[in-house]
């Protein structure tokens, strides 16, 4: 066999061996295995916090609403005054002793303002710790000079009648000084022309919308007796969840829809009355009531009781706590602060506590 033969032959060998190997290769290679990729975490949409408003808890239109600046309104409470226009529309409503024992409310309304609301009344002492609580504008009819001196002291926004005459009427229906109504088409206007700022910062009340488990007893009637004159009571609705209010004996109505005035929450806030030197046109003494600190308080809310007490800083509303030092939280929906002395005793379902 010559030597080119064999060459061939050989390289026919090795490019038959070099194919088998290619072969055998291709079959044995590993196969890859694919995986799903992985981009994020599903995630679960949280809920919205609703937008509410700060003295009611109930829910509002926008946040831009709840910065909207609350108005303060002097009401009065003697008879000739009743009924009074706006009171249902009130977020919050204090009621304090005057003097003579009448009772007189300072109305605080933000969430609903009512295009009247009166009669309208002086300011007291009281005025000075309640307005800068809720910064509020303060609407009413006149003051002392011990009670302006402290107005302008503690820089309280005065929107009364000497420094907004356009905004107050005097009606036909009722005789002076009894007859003087707000209207509050124009109040912002009226505001921002003596520099006085439309907002307000984010201070509120406290809410809950599930009631709570605090000690409580029942509580299905409250009779409060300021005085002589103004003896209230409030009556659990259990059908609404309110508290009907009977002033000296007679359904309280508000003249704006002939409706009894309700409240979701009642709260007694015993206070300190101090006597002052000045007093009225009449010779009855006025009083200092002091309500920042703290104090015994009783809440009333879902027909029960709730004994604890109150505390208040200089600017921020009121919290409420229990007897145990837990915090009691308000039934979202508008609330009535009784302020009487604190020797006055009130009565709840036959109790005397």
């Amino acid at each position: 066999m010559s030597l080119t033969v064999r060459r061939i032959g050989l390289l026919s060998f090795c490019v038959l061996m070099c194919f088998t190997a290619l072969i055998v290769s291709g079959c044995t290679k590993e196969k890859k295995t694919e995986y799903p990729q992985v981009t994020s975490e599903p995630t679960t949409k949280q809920p919205e916090v609703p937008i509410v408003w700060p003295y009611t808890g109930l829910e509002a239109p926008s946040a831009t609403d709840i910065t909207k600046r609350p108005v303060s309104i002097k009401i009065e409470n003697s008879n000739p005054a009743r009924p009074q226009k706006g009171l249902n529309s009130a977020d919050v409503v204090y009621e304090t002793i005057a003097e003579g024992g009448i009772t007189r409310f300072n109305c605080i309304f933000q969430s609903n303002v009512p295009a009247e609301v009166g009669p309208v009344r002086s300011a007291r002492l009281s005025d000075i710790y309640i307005v800068p609580q809720y910064n509020t504008m303060l609407f009413f009819s006149g003051a002392n000079k011990q009670v302006l001196a402290r107005i302008k002291e503690v820089g309280i926004n005065n929107m009364s009648q000497n420094k907004a005459a356009s905004l107050y009427h005097r009606v036909s229906f009722k005789a002076a000084p009894h007859n003087l109504y707000l209207k509050t088409k124009h109040i912002n206007k009226v505001a921002e022309s003596h520099g006085y700022s439309l907002t307000t910062d984010n201070r509120a009340l406290s809410f809950e919308k599930i009631a709570s488990q605090e000690t409580s007893s029942a509580a299905t009637k409250i009779k409060i007796p300021f005085s002589y004159y103004a003896k209230i009571e409030w009556d659990f609705d259990a059908n609404t969840n309110t508290y009907t209010r009977i002033n000296s004996g007679e359904m309280h109505k508000d003249a704006s829809t002939g409706e009894q005035v309700r409240a979701k929450n009642v709260v007694v806030m015993w206070a300190k009355y101090t006597q002052q030197n000045k007093k009225d046109a009449h010779g009855s003494v006025t009083y200092d009531i002091t309500l920042a600190g703290e104090g015994k308080a009783a809440v009333f809310k879902n027909g029960a009781r709730i004994n604890g007490t109150w505390k208040a800083e200089k600017n921020q509303p009121p919290r409420f706590y229990d007897e145990a030092g837990q915090e009691v939280k308000l039934n979202p929906g508008n609330t009535w602060f009784e302020v009487p002395p604190k020797d006055i005793a009130i009565k709840t379902s036959g109790s005397t506590k």
